[in-house]
């Protein structure tokens, strides 16, 4: 089985097999994101990411029917492959970590490949779970804690962020905005850096949008979307100078 990124292991929570399973929410969670060079980003989270990382967009998958493969939007965290410029020690330093992040060790997934309805799934080999400390998820009753009830309402709040990004994205590319994009980045020490394989939205296929487009993505948000990220590609070059420090 495949498991997305940062995660080893994905075992669905179970009222009996986990009664005493607690969570040490002092434990570092990001070790496993150290060789993360980009992390999906829900759309709602763009006001805060593009003030920290470049937002781009990828497509994941294959394409399908004659359709290109879905599109999804990423936080770009280093210049090459298997770098994470955020991560110190399995902690996160800057003013900013993406959903996708703080929601490990935890995650919602289904358990069947057709089946609508969705698990809360742990990644077990996190070395935060034990049966002698931490927040406890499931009382002596087997009901769920007060923490385990916030933990489920913020996986389901991304869960819900991830479908409405999926449409924005898919309404971005419908419109044939998206092209590819190549950023050269050159080190203090003399090495240079081509970061491809991201997808941008091109400003002058913006500007060419009919009017009634523009008025109908204005009012939907998207034209505020497609801003931030144009506005965070600037991002580049503060992972350079971080580059560089390190």
């Amino acid at each position: 089985m495949k498991f997305p990124p940062m995660y080893r292991s994905m075992m669905p929570l179970d009222t009996v097999q986990h009664r005493d399973l607690r969570v040490d929410q002092s434990a570092p969670t990001l070790e496993n994101a150290a060789d993360l060079t980009a992390v999906f980003l829900n759309v709602v989270e763009f006001v805060d990411a593009c003030r920290e990382f470049p937002i781009v967009f990828v497509r994941t998958g294959d394409a399908t029917d004659g359709k290109a493969a879905p599109v999804a939007p990423l936080a770009v965290l280093g210049l090459t492959q298997g770098e994470n410029l955020f991560v110190k020690n399995g902690q996160w330093p800057g003013d900013y970590a993406p959903a996708y992040l703080r929601r490990y060790p935890f995650c919602m997934a289904r358990l069947e490949a057709q089946s609508d309805n969705l698990a809360v799934c742990v990644d077990d080999t996190w070395k935060g779970l034990s049966t002698t400390q931490g927040e406890r998820l499931f009382s002596e009753q087997g009901e769920a804690t007060e923490f385990a009830q916030n933990l489920v309402k913020f996986l389901e709040a991304f869960e819900t962020e991830s479908e409405r990004t999926q449409q924005a994205c898919s309404e971005i590319d419908a419109a044939g905005l998206l092209e590819e994009i190549r950023f050269d980045a050159q080190m203090s020490d003399g090495a240079k850096i081509e970061v491809t394989g991201f997808l941008a939205v091109n400003h002058e296929k913006l500007m060419a949008l009919p009017d009634d487009k523009v008025l109908a993505f204005h009012r939907n948000g998207l034209m505020a979307l497609m801003e931030m990220h144009r506005v965070s590609l600037g991002n580049m070059t503060r992972l350079v100078a971080k580059r560089n420090q390190a």
